[in-house]
């Protein structure tokens, strides 16, 4: 039997996630013993990084080069409290179809055989995922998160470290749920919306709300 061909992948951004996508892709050759997939450069808009080599890998230009990289798959690590909401836009840059975005799960997290991961979505480590979730496309969970039975997870989003996500809850697109947040069961976070860091959200959050503190409360929509 033929060996399997390695699978290239392309990160968008040169920032701290992106980096650490760069590990993920090292450690699942690792766990699995050879070169399943090879991280073939960046790309970040930022000309002043064109040509640099980031952790050994070169950043190849800006995210309208995705076209000219040939077969390779690409993976979003741009997102920030300040830019989640523009994710959108900026995986549309690339001009390239979802079917050339990648999904990564890092050995170490743990999900369910019963959930579902969309494209482009990356699963950091340590992360738990129960059963019955479904998580959109172009999603980033961080290390340590937990999301529980029966959640959805819209498109775009970014769940930062440590975060804890109940049962039963629906989750907007392009959302940001800060580090060691936690949500209760059975409730909706609208699109849009920013949970701050360790933040105790006990009711809806509509869209567009910014929501800090224990109890959360709703600090500003924007």
């Amino acid at each position: 039997m033929a060996a399997a061909k390695t699978k290239k992948i392309v990160i968008l951004g040169t920032g701290g996630n992106c980096i650490d996508i760069l590990d993920i892709v090292n450690d699942i050759n690792d766990a699995r013993g050879g070169c399943v997939c090879e991280c073939a450069g960046f790309l970040d808009d930022d000309e002043s990084k064109w040509g640099q080599e980031i952790c050994g890998v070169k950043v190849l230009g800006p995210l309208s080069f995705a076209p000219k990289c040939g077969d390779c798959f690409f993976i979003n690590g741009i997102g920030s409290p300040s830019n989640f909401r523009v994710r959108q836009t900026i995986i549309a840059k690339t001009d390239v179809g979802l079917d050339r975005f990648e999904t990564l799960i890092h050995p170490t997290a743990c999900v369910s055989r019963l959930s579902r991961l969309g494209r482009g979505t990356v699963i950091f480590p340590k992360v738990t995922i129960a059963s019955q979730v479904q998580v959109g496309n172009h999603v980033l969970i961080l290390p340590g998160s937990v999301v529980s039975h029966n959640d959805v997870v819209g498109d775009y989003s970014l769940i930062a470290s440590g975060a804890c996500i109940s049962g039963n809850v629906r989750i907007g697109q392009s959302r940001y749920i800060g580090a060691n947040a936690s949500i209760t069961s059975a409730i909706s976070i609208g699109d849009y919306c920013l949970i701050g860091m360790g933040a105790v959200v006990l009711r809806h959050v509509p869209d567009y709300a910014v929501m800090v503190g224990n109890p959360a409360r709703c600090l500003r929509t924007t």
